[in-house]
């Protein structure tokens, strides 16, 4: 692709050279188009795109349903990406995605975000598509399947009318399936909803979004290895002036509001912490003032993670200080106190040292911490064994059904959800979203989900 001049192409010329899909309007992004964009477009068309993918990973974070994420896939595709011409849309949506799987493809964990943000949006909006755009995009990936015979179809008839039911669906069949190797649909085998025979699957014409989204992952996922190659080799050090300066702050931006300070927030006083603990903070924060009110110390990552998160919640440098002393010292005195730990509070304050203003650490930095003996901070939902982590949650007042369902969310890993989940069932509200809060609870939402 080049990016030079501002000249703008014409969008036909995009899905002509491969980079958009000729079946409708859905592109497959097999080749990059030989275009001349605009820098300004290169980066609008960019942020545009990830504002897409942000809300999508959002959506994923907080678990909402298939339908709930179908309809949240059109609705930002709709706000971000959608012109009045169709072929302007069709323009952006091919520059766009090319120009972030160059910025997202410099590292593994970048790769493996966009990789997936890519694919759910790919799903959802395969799923918008008509039959005949599907049946078209199946031929365009080269999917060596044909529809089943009416004389096998009728064979196998029965058991696809009991997996039909199985799953909740009318009894009465569809009649088009497709006889595929059961490891190229695994979600639908890990989920049950298709019928197995000899190594293969069945798999109504209403399925083969899996199929479909397992070859563009794959493709997508070579696409990138290459990328970062070319990156490396050549691009990085030719555009060094130019482009790398965008790309490499692209792969970093937050495009969301900024709840790190919420306008409608106040600054917490020492008097205000224990009451908050009990209403507002999430897991972890309670648990590390609980072992502190306890045992008057926290190790360093406990300290840096509680002590931030009270500095975004509100709390002033000064009580901070008289917050850490009044605990410390039980154990330790004020004298050793203030010569061993106050310079730490006030480096994170941003008042010793390099004077930077540390921001707290967001849930997905939280999770991936590594705690070790003694230590207390890190993610309760990952990091405690089942025991502790049931006794806590009873503490806070789970129990019952409302108990299994997040000790049933833990064993699947869907960590950053429970905190959502958690405050929702104590508070007996639904998962909120961040209009729905104020204060120290939008402030301590935005964590979860500013990643």
């Amino acid at each position: 692709m080049e990016i030079v001049r501002s000249h703008r192409q014409v969008a036909a010329a995009a899905a002509a050279a491969g980079g958009g899909g000729g079946a409708g309007a859905l592109p497959t992004y097999k080749a990059a188009p030989q275009l001349e964009v605009r820098l300004e477009e290169f980066e609008l068309f960019a942020i545009d795109r990830l504002r897409v993918l942000k809300g999508i990973s959002d959506g994923l974070s907080r678990g909402k349903r298939p339908e709930e994420m179908e309809k949240l896939v059109s609705e930002l595709w709709k706000t971000h990406m959608r012109h009045q011409d169709p072929a302007e849309t069709l323009n952006k949506d091919i520059v766009s995605h090319f120009v972030l799987r160059l910025v997202y493809c410099r590292t593994e964990e970048l790769r493996k975000w966009f990789l997936s943000m890519e694919t759910t949006l790919f799903r959802y909006r395969f799923r918008l598509e008509s039959p005949e755009s599907q049946r078209m995009l199946m031929t365009e990936f080269q999917l060596p399947y044909k529809a089943l015979p009416h004389s096998e179809f009728e064979a196998v008839k029965d058991k696809l009318s009991q997996v039909a039911r199985s799953i909740g669906q009318s009894a009465n069949v569809e009649h088009v399936f497709f006889k595929v190797p059961f490891e190229e649909v695994p979600d639908l085998v890990a989920s049950r909803r298709v019928f197995l025979s000899k190594g293969y699957a069945y798999v109504a014409m209403s399925q083969v979004v899996s199929l479909v989204v397992t070859q563009f992952r794959c493709n997508i996922s070579k696409a990138l290895a290459l990328t970062n190659r070319k990156w490396t080799a050549t691009i990085k050090e030719q555009e060094k002036d130019r482009l790398t300066p965008i790309v490499e702050a692209l792969s970093n931006a937050y495009f969301g509001p900024d709840y790190s300070q919420p306008k409608d927030a106040v600054d917490i006083s020492l008097k205000d912490i224990d009451q908050l603990a009990k209403s507002s903070f999430p897991l972890c924060m309670r648990h590390m003032l609980d072992k502190l009110r306890e045992n008057h110390h926290l190790k360093h990552g406990g300290r840096m993670q509680f002590g931030l998160f009270l500095k975004g919640a509100g709390l002033k440098l000064e009580d901070a200080l008289a917050f850490w002393r009044a605990e410390f010292s039980q154990k330790i005195g004020s004298e050793r106190f203030d010569k061993e730990y106050a310079y730490t509070i006030r480096h994170n304050y941003g008042k010793e040292g390099k004077r930077t203003d540390y921001t707290p650490y967001s849930c997905q930095k939280i999770i991936s911490a590594t705690p070790g003996v003694g230590d207390h901070h890190g993610c309760p939902f990952r990091h405690f064994g089942e025991e502790n982590l049931r006794a806590a949650l009873n503490k806070m007042g789970v129990g019952g059904h409302a108990l299994e369902e997040i000790m049933d969310k833990v064993k699947n890993r869907h960590y950053q959800v429970l905190y959502f989940i958690a405050i929702g069932l104590t508070e007996q509200y639904d998962i909120p979203e961040l209009t729905g809060l104020s204060g120290i609870m939008k402030y301590t939402a935005s964590l979860h989900i500013n990643l």
